[in-house]
């Protein structure tokens, strides 16, 4: 960002009393809204003077030009008015905040320089106009507050803005622990995770507003879930702990004191009361206030302070009856008695803003949905961070906007009452059924605009004659739409239809007032019906008939003058006026006055001429300034029925929201599941995304018990990523109300879905990828419940193979013994299924592949059958995969050789030739590196996956090899010299043991044990020592452990000698 491009600019630092009017003004706009770039209207543009002009000159790419006066040279940039909003998405997407100063005032009245002001100041979370959003899409503003920030910590200095830009809100977090260390009565011994968050989020366009609390981790999913556009932060948030999007910036300066707080919640219509803490009410505070300071002078908002702006009650007015229709005397417009344009409080609100009353929720009130399992199921986004191939990409078949945004909102929060789930689903299952209904509704409902969106503008008087046109449109339909439901019995819908108000009144009054294809612009008149007011219809009938005489006019002195080539005609310097060709300048008449005299000919005017002309332009103009009048008047009529109207709104989005779940239901063959009970089973189970994109998909069933983990094994492209993701997709879907891809399904009502099905560097963050994986299982094993769904995939594979073996290994015995949650565990390491011998609720399931055919090479071929089946997989497959994935024919054939040869050599060791012979410590260290036989370079599928299934919805494969070796492909040397595979059962006894990271760090864990017990039988301690020395096993021993091992036997050494 352009230093100095918002504020006072520098370059007219210490000249502020030498600058001319205009730029006096530019300059006074530019303190008062000092944390915005002023866009500064004159005549059709709007121009941005020295820094700020250099700003947009370099964001926008325009020429840099320049103004003179008598006090100097000044550089100048602008943009034209008509093309204003492209060039304010490109300065939102640069961080910059746009407040736009307009003319207020006509030109032609004013006796200096022309009244500006800010009439709004344009943000990327706060936008309303249509050019700068999209359509269907909620744009949220945030923000962000937590229990250690005090009422009056927020100062001019931390008020920052543009892109990540943080640095100033980290100097005051910083300053407030500071603060709190050095202050004794302000230490507590809270921890992070207790320590409450709250964040308040607000869709401006719609007039949405929602706030919550609780621990950090609980907010962080809140802000992922909803995504906001730009979030305020207060002072005290550790920036660090939250994934913030791109445009953060502080809360303005004493906004969030809490009594002030608490008069604005007040003012917008709600109750601080029902708040349920502290935070909450400072992060509605200060986002009412950051929303009424974006309204600027003119919408009630102030730049300068922070002063709530007096506006009427938007129930004030008499705007209703007692019927809940508009008042017969707001219903009589004829009466023609608005002559001030401001009757009918609709825009006479700036206090509520168009939201209403706040709502506060619990997010334990629906699904929880963390970012990990957001990411990782692709519900919004995919893994390129685009839309496309994500779950609400395949069901957004939405007929309008309003749909659009309201199925979003239930995908981002599914339920988790079984009652409303059941309730959804009759009204779904109804509109299934009903296939005319359905599709009735669907195509009426293709012509609904955007109330939420018109009826903010019309609020914040942004509205044209075009959008209130539009808005009756929509209302329009509702009578037809509430008759077509008039035969439907579910519960939903006939409350929906008891919401549809067909409104009547405003439909009414829209239709006689605004004319059927009115001008986008409302001051130059075309946008009231002559007839809705009698004083206007006098005045347009005053100009009508005066342009009609002019028009007869023309003819009459034809006749009068004998001159055929005479005319009559008019323009803006002129007015009315009669031209005739020099060649017949002897036959005009006295009574003409000369007004022009061109080339060829002459222009007149006469006496009559010049008073019609004076009555139809006084009449014209009169009207013009009558019909904005009516028109302020009629929108503001309108928008006091607002809140009559946005139930409507909200019955129109429920209704296409579940008429889009009904039609994807029956297009894509989906069935209603059952809800209820402790165990998950679908007959037939498929991946919503993966089947849209793909021509074919191999279903699969699922059984889960409660409480149960189902080991999943298989050779990587098998599915299981993908199978697993399917299963949670399909909870998901049923828990927004949705019927799911299968042919049968038995579901409980989960409470969270915790996913770990891959991940990548977070280089930002400093965490690798297996650490973040590891923190990723933290956060299942630690938060994770009974009535939870886990899906895990690969845990333990960014380590060594012992290392990863015995973290998966340790993080299945607790999901299943004290955990509870159902859990789908894919993994590699064919030793974990064991595991289901010994605990009764762990089962064992593989992806099966077919052999068949022979290859160029004479190896046979592989077909993966996609089907999962019980029992654990008898091979991974790791060297046909590279094959498949186009790993270079020699490398394929030497793994071969090498995997035949390990099998062949009695010892297991691999055979000697170009890789020589290593010693008894390489391959006992052989797995703590990646040069282990059998090991390949990673191939990916292009994206960063490291799935090791790949997964993606777009049904590529992932990474080839884990960076690891396979369980099959690890030899260590054992005590007696000979080689055992990780995967071989030692049955010489009749039992079956396999190496564990336990059974290899006995021998250095217990090394003082071995020690003391030494120590005791030999008698003597060097002798002691010898013996443990010889007990130890080398080969399985850690640097580590060594270490250790010896730092105590030195310890022992030195007791003796000082002894």
């Amino acid at each position: 960002m352009e230093e100095g491009a918002i504020g006072l600019p520098p370059g007219m630092v210490g000249r502020r009393e030498e600058l001319t009017p205009m730029l006096s003004q530019y300059a006074d706009l530019c303190v008062a809204y000092d944390e915005a770039l002023v866009l500064f209207q004159v005549g059709d543009f709007y121009e941005a003077f020295c820094e700020g002009a250099a700003a947009i000159a370099r964001e926008l790419e325009i020429t840099l030009t320049k103004r003179e006066d008598s006090t100097g040279e000044y550089p100048m940039a602008g943009i034209p008015i008509d093309n204003a909003a492209a060039y304010i998405e490109r300065l939102l997407a640069a961080g910059y905040r746009v407040a736009i100063a307009d003319q207020v005032q006509d030109p032609a009245e004013a006796t200096g320089p022309v009244d500006r002001a800010v009439t709004r100041v344009v943000t990327p979370g706060t936008a309303i106009d249509d050019d700068l959003l999209e359509p269907g899409t909620s744009n949220y503003v945030a923000c962000l507050v937590s229990s250690e920030t005090d009422d009056g910590e927020a100062t001019g200095t931390e008020r920052t803005t543009g892109t990540r830009q943080t640095t100033e809100i980290e100097q005051a977090t910083e300053t407030e622990r500071t603060n709190e260390v050095e202050t004794s009565d302000r230490v507590d011994d809270r921890t992070p995770e207790s320590a409450t968050h709250a964040v308040a989020f607000a869709d401006v366009s719609a007039g949405d507003f929602l706030v919550t609390s609780g621990p950090r981790d609980i907010v962080a999913d809140e802000l992922e879930r909803f995504a906001p556009a730009e979030v305020l932060v207060a002072p005290g948030v550790d920036t660090t702990e939250f994934d913030l999007p791109g445009t953060v910036s502080a809360p303005r300066e004493g906004t969030l004191d809490g009594e002030r707080a608490a008069d604005r919640i007040e003012a917008a219509g709600s109750s601080p009361a029902e708040l349920k803490h502290p935070a909450e009410i400072r992060a509605c505070g200060a986002l009412l206030a950051y929303v009424e300071y974006t309204r600027g002078d003119v919408g009630g908002g102030t730049g300068a302070s922070d002063t709530d702006a007096d506006g009427d009650d938007a129930d004030g007015n008499g705007s209703e009856n007692g019927n809940g229709s508009m008042s017969e005397d707001a219903d009589s417009s004829e009466a023609g008695d608005g002559d001030d344009g401001s009757a009918g409080g609709g825009d006479e609100t700036p206090s509520r803003g168009r939201f209403g009353t706040i709502s506060q929720y619990e997010p334990a009130d629906h699904l929880r949905l963390d970012a990990t399992a957001l990411r990782g199921l692709e519900v919004f986004t995919n893994r390129e961070n685009g839309d496309e191939h994500t779950l609400f990409s395949v069901l957004d078949d939405t007929a309008c906007a309003l749909g659009r945004r309201r199925l979003a909102d239930w995908v981002r929060r599914p339920l988790v009452d079984a009652a409303a789930i059941e309730t959804r689903h009759d009204a779904v299952a109804e509109l299934v059924e009903r296939s005319l209904v359905r599709e009735e509704l669907r195509e009426l409902l293709r012509d609904v605009y955007d109330l939420s969106r018109l009826l903010t503008r019309i609020s914040r008087e942004r509205a044209n004659a075009r959008d209130l046109r539009s808005l009756g449109s929509t209302l329009d339909a509702v009578p037809e739409v509430r008759d077509v439901l008039a035969e439907c019995e579910s519960e939903e819908i006939a409350a929906i239809r008891t919401e549809l108000d067909d409104c009547g009144d405003v439909r009414g009054l829209i239709e006689r007032a605004i004319r059927p294809e009115p001008p986008i612009e409302i001051t130059e008149g075309g946008v009231i019906d002559p007839d809705f007011d009698e004083g206007l219809g006098s005045l347009r009938e005053t100009e009508r008939s005066g342009k009609q005489w002019v028009a007869d006019l023309e003819a009459d002195e034809r006749e009068k003058t004998g001159i055929d080539s005479l005319s009559v005609g008019f323009n803006q310097v002129h007015g009315y006026y009669i031209e005739v060709t020099k060649a017949n300048l002897d036959r005009v008449p006295d009574e003409y006055t000369r007004r022009q005299t061109l080339k060829n000919a002459e222009r007149f005017y006469t006496p009559d001429l010049k008073r019609r002309e004076e009555e139809i332009v006084s009449a014209g103009e009169r009207a013009d300034e009558r019909e904005y009048e009516l028109f302020c008047d009629v929108r503001g009529r309108v928008g006091a029925e607002a809140d009559r109207i946005d139930r409507v709104a909200d019955a129109l989005a429920d209704l296409d929201a579940l008429c889009t779940l009904a039609a994807i239901a029956v297009e894509r063959d989906y069935t209603r599941p059952e809800i209820g009970g402790g165990d998950l089973a679908i007959d037939g189970c498929r991946h919503p995304v993966v089947e849209a994109v793909q021509e074919s998909f191999v279903p699969n069933d699922v059984s889960l018990h409660s409480g149960e983990v189902a080991i999943v094994t298989g050779p990587n492209m098998s599915g299981k990523s993908t199978y697993m993701r399917g299963v949670a997709l399909c909870v998901l879907l049923a828990q927004i109300g949705g019927f799911v891809p299968a042919r049968a399904a038995r579901l409980p009502v989960v409470d969270r879905i915790f996913t770990r099905v891959g991940a990548s560097d977070d280089i930002a963050g400093g965490q690798s990828t297996f650490m973040r994986e590891m923190t990723e299982l933290a956060t299942v094993l630690r938060e994770a419940t009974p009535e939870s769904l886990v899906i895990l995939d690969e845990v333990g594979r960014g380590t060594s193979t012992v290392d990863g073996t015995a973290i998966a290994r340790a993080a299945i015995e607790r999901l299943h013994d004290s955990v509870g949650a159902r859990t789908l565990f894919a993994t590699h390491y064919h030793e974990l299924t064991d595991l289901a011998s010994g605990r009764e609720r762990v089962s064992n399931y593989h992806f099966a592949a077919d052999r068949g055919g022979n290859e160029a090479d004479g190896s046979e071929a592989i077909t993966f059958l996609h089907s999962v089946a019980e029992g654990a997989s008898s091979a991974s497959y790791g060297i046909d995969v590279a094959q498949l994935a186009g790993v270079p024919e020699p490398i394929v054939a030497r793994s071969r050789t090498l995997v035949a040869g390990e099998a062949e050599s009695p010892t297991g060791d691999s055979p000697a030739g170009a890789d020589g012979e290593r010693t008894s410590d390489e391959r006992a260290n052989g797995r703590e590196s990646n040069v282990e036989i059998g090991v390949t370079t990673p191939v990916t599928n292009g994206r960063g996956d490291e799935d090791g299934e790949g997964g993606g919805t777009d049904g590529t494969s992932g990474d080839l090899s884990d960076g690891k070796p396979t369980a099959s492909e690890t030899a260590i040397p054992a005590r007696n010299g000979t080689t055992r595979r990780t995967d071989e059962a030692d049955t010489a006894n009749g039992s079956t043991r396999r190496v564990s990271g336990e059974t290899n760090r006995a021998n250095g864990e217990n090394g003082s044990n071995r020690l003391n017990q030494a120590g005791r039988t030999s008698g003597a301690g060097t002798r002691g020592i010898e013996t443990v020395l010889r007990e130890v096993d080398v080969a399985h021993t850690t640097p580590l452990e060594a270490l250790r091992l010896l730092d105590e036997l030195k310890g022992r050494l030195d007791d003796e000698r000082s002894e």
